[in-house]
């Protein structure tokens, strides 16, 4: 007995070590303005800068009725996942996969839950090399315009993963809060130059506010995937629970009065980076406005140089700490550690990090145009783990009273999520009618890979083979997702 018992405070010992030494439990002392401004880098991306081309698709009425009611619903579900975090007495759900292992079951959780973070976290960390290599190339382009030498977008993309390097290597989220206030900042001031500018600039002449595309079937299809766009800029809560678990907790004081603290004062600044920019960028440029708004303002020069820099300051936030890095880290260094049973050092947290900064700088250099396949296979993992999972979990686990407020509210927001999946039919529909997605791709990789060469080929039918089986894919496990949730909420 004395043995066992030994083994037992042995293990546990070890136990706690490792989670002292995981990026996501290695510290909990932060504040709840921490979380404020952890949850604006989380929330507020260069996206941001997309809403007006989505609410030229949409239109006044709807495009403002779907911006409020995106910003309230997920409030909400971000609620419930605050809530979520401490619901078992005596247990904390540090990470979104250890509620859905709850909520679904060990292995279903796992099943449900990583492979959407992933496609997340891996995916947009390509994209942000990317998109903090391009804004470094434009910021040169502005500022160098005499006897200036061309540079090819790979060095600059190599210049961004420099700072990753090193900035990967701060331990834990509370070492990278001075980095996510940068960031938040940056978000902040270049929303605001976005629609100061505009308002500089004034209403075009002939300026017009009609849908953009001509035939029925292109505005209902731009109308859909408008809605893509917004689900998307209002995607964030991959990392909620982490960033709650960073904060103290007591049965007295629990960790979700601060954490939800910080959300509300991180939704005030997400109002006002989204609505101005999207509203008075819609009403200066009409449907004319361009997918990035700072392409249509221009000029100044050296306001939109500016702004380019702070999105390239954000960015290198946001691959730290949006939905990103320091997840991946975690669940790297926790499989590591647990399931390979590496010790937890330095020299291991050095070697994986760098691998993994190097393996997304190498594929952003190599697919420069891989936004478009994240744009097109993201939309299915950020609107379910935004909108989607939080409420059925929340049905799963607390079991509402049926035709109650509560559960005709998180039902109401489940069913929506299918016209997400309908966003994604309509957007392969109409690129298939234009050309294509595939030819869209064809023509950026051109670029960058010789015509001869038959690679191009087998992405352009990879990408279309595998964009109609994702859509089948995702119906499935959604419906499944509904039939489980509804047999566990009427258990």
């Amino acid at each position: 007995m004395c043995n066992h018992q030994l083994q037992v405070d042995t293990w546990t010992d070890k136990q706690k070590l490792i989670d002292d030494w995981l990026p996501v439990t290695g510290s909990r002392n932060a504040k709840w303005w921490y979380a404020a401004f952890h949850n604006v880098t989380a929330m507020v991306g260069a996206g941001v800068l997309s809403l007006p081309s989505a609410m030229a698709d949409l239109g006044w009425g709807p495009g403002v009725t779907v911006l409020i009611l995106s910003w309230v619903i997920t409030l909400y579900t971000l609620w419930q996942m605050v809530e979520m975090h401490e619901m078992v007495p005596g247990k904390r759900f540090n990470r979104y996969h250890e509620l859905g292992q709850h909520a679904f079951g060990e292995k279903l959780g796992l099943y449900i839950v990583v492979p959407q973070q992933l496609i997340c976290e891996v995916g947009v960390d390509i994209v942000y090399m990317v998109t903090g290599g391009k804004s470094l190339q434009k910021f040169h382009e502005l500022v160098c315009t005499k006897n200036c030498k061309e540079i090819k977008l790979t060095f600059f993309i190599m210049i961004f993963a420099s700072a990753h390097f090193v900035l990967s290597h701060l331990p834990n989220f509370n070492s990278i809060s001075g980095v996510s206030l940068a960031a938040a900042v940056m978000s902040l001031s270049y929303s605001t130059i976005a629609w100061t500018a505009s308002i500089h600039k004034g209403v075009q002449p002939d300026v017009q506010y009609g849908y953009p595309k001509k035939t029925m079937a292109g505005k209902v299809f731009g109308f859909f995937n408008a809605l893509g766009d917004v689900a998307f800029a209002y995607a964030g809560h991959n990392v909620v629970l982490e960033i709650q678990a960073t904060i103290p907790s007591t049965p007295e004081k629990p960790s979700k009065v601060p954490m939800w603290r910080g959300v509300l004062l991180a939704y005030i600044v997400v109002a006002l980076c989204y609505f101005p920019v999207a509203i008075i960028g819609f009403w200066m440029f009409g449907n004319q406005v361009s997918y990035n708004i700072l392409i249509s303002l221009e000029k100044p020069t050296w306001l939109i140089a500016m702004a380019n820099m702070f999105v390239v300051i954000h960015v290198i936030g946001s691959y730290q700490i949006q939905i990103y890095a320091m997840p991946v880290f975690d669940m790297i260094e926790t499989v590591l550690v647990k399931k390979l049973n590496f010790r937890p050092t330095w020299m291991l947290r050095f070697a994986s990090r760098n691998l993994y900064v190097a393996f997304t700088m190498f594929v952003g250099m190599t697919f420069p145009f891989f936004g478009a396949l994240l744009g097109f296979f993201g939309g299915f993992a950020f609107p379910p783990t935004t909108y989607f999972l939080p409420c059925i979990m929340w049905l799963a686990i607390y079991k509402p009273r049926r035709f109650g407020l509560s559960w005709f509210a998180n039902w109401k927001i489940c069913l929506d999520l299918f016209y997400e999946v309908i966003s994604k039919i309509a957007e392969m529909i109409e690129h298939d009618k234009a050309g294509g997605i595939c030819s869209s791709i064809s023509g950026v990789a051109s670029t960058y890979i010789p015509a001869s060469d038959n690679v191009v080929t087998t992405v352009v039918f990879g990408v279309r083979f595998r964009g109609y089986v994702s859509v089948l894919d995702t119906l499935m496990i959604d419906a499944a997702y509904l039939w489980n949730a509804q047999g566990l909420a009427s258990a």
